[in-house]
């Protein structure tokens, strides 16, 4: 029997009644990639409004941090779900023969940003390769930096290493920084008082799905129910996180990572809904959480040319589209 004919059999027994007993709150652990922020909102409102409970999970939410990936604990079977980053992740984890399967992609655009000054002759993205540093971490630096200097003529060499410190972008008008479209440019408005000139890379080519959700394909082979549950909850969960009530949400969030304001959560809002960072392209039709085959292979190949991966990874070994692409939850968008 085939994977997706398995799945399909467990999936009608739920609907007939005979499973729902066995696997009614079923504790599960979601771990994340940083400390909870509006980024996570969906899960969160989806524990908060009892979706994932209504369709038989007990969900809690392990925070990430600076500490290190979680990952680790998805692996060894501590926590059944993680948040990936983005692609490039997943297909590191085929290269390495890891059983690990992107179930859902809960950002139709990865977050990452370049910034620079207004006013200093870097206004537009073609612009940014004439900066006189680019301040980039290290995992940009092997990734879309590469890309960056491929597609559009960046100098790898003026690359300086990104702290998670806005002061030296700050001080220097003429140097460019990364960031999430919806953290670094609410710290740099508020400590250098401009509003910086913000450049989504998913819009000039960098077409990640982000965000991801990821599971073993062990959790998938023996209980995809499970799986099912929390890809579908988390769809449901972002939208009523994004066009409903979030208030509870975000006291959780608030709960769970105290030095979040207020204002950065109601920017952050803002900033998804915006830039389309979650219910875009894809989504807008098949719903939150879509991913197609075209859109990742398209990713690859471009990854590929800017010598960011090999050729020859067998991709559809980095997800399955079985739990998404269904529409879940459309009908809860105001």
């Amino acid at each position: 029997m085939s994977n997706r004919s398995r799945i399909s059999v467990a999936l009608a027994a739920i609907v007939a009644g005979s499973a729902t007993t066995a696997f009614a709150n079923e504790a599960v652990t979601f771990g994340t990639n940083w400390f909870a922020e509006p980024e996570h909102g969906g899960y969160y409102q989806a524990v908060a409004d009892g979706t994932y409970a209504a369709c038989g999970l007990d969900v809690t939410i392990m925070q990430g941090g600076p500490q290190g990936s979680l990952r680790p604990l998805l692996l060894a079977g501590k926590i059944q779900f993680h948040m990936g980053g983005n692609l490039l992740q997943a297909f590191d984890a085929v290269q390495q023969n890891i059983p690990l399967r992107v179930v859902a992609a809960s950002f139709q655009k990865e977050p990452q940003v370049l910034m620079s000054q207004p006013g200093q002759g870097l206004d537009k993205f073609e612009d940014l390769k004439n900066a006189e540093q680019y301040i980039i971490g290290d995992e940009g630096a092997q990734s879309f930096l590469l890309w960056l200097a491929t597609d559009y003529g960046f100098d790898v060499a003026k690359r300086a290493p990104y702290t998670f410190n806005p002061a030296p972008f700050i001080a220097n008008p003429k140097s460019i920084q990364q960031g999430y479209v919806t953290s670094e440019p609410f710290a740099v408005e508020r400590e250098g008082k401009f509003k910086p000139n913000v450049f989504l890379l998913a819009d000039n080519g960098f077409s990640t799905y982000a965000t991801t959700i990821e599971t073993l394909q062990d959790t998938i082979d023996k209980k995809p129910e499970v799986v099912k549950c929390f890809v579908d909850g988390s769809a449901k969960g972002w939208y009523n996180y994004l066009y409903g009530d979030n208030k509870a949400a975000n006291a959780m969030i608030k709960k769970d990572n105290p030095d979040i304001t207020d204002d950065q959560i109601a920017f952050s809002i803002a900033q998804m809904k915006s830039y389309g960072i979650v219910d875009s392209g894809d989504s807008e039709k098949l719903g939150i959480g879509a991913k197609t085959d075209d859109h990742i292979a398209k990713f690859y190949r471009t990854m590929v040319a800017a010598k960011v991966l090999p050729d020859g990874i067998d991709i559809k070994k980095a997800y399955t589209l079985d739990f998404v692409d269904k529409g879940v939850g459309m009908d809860l968008k105001k």
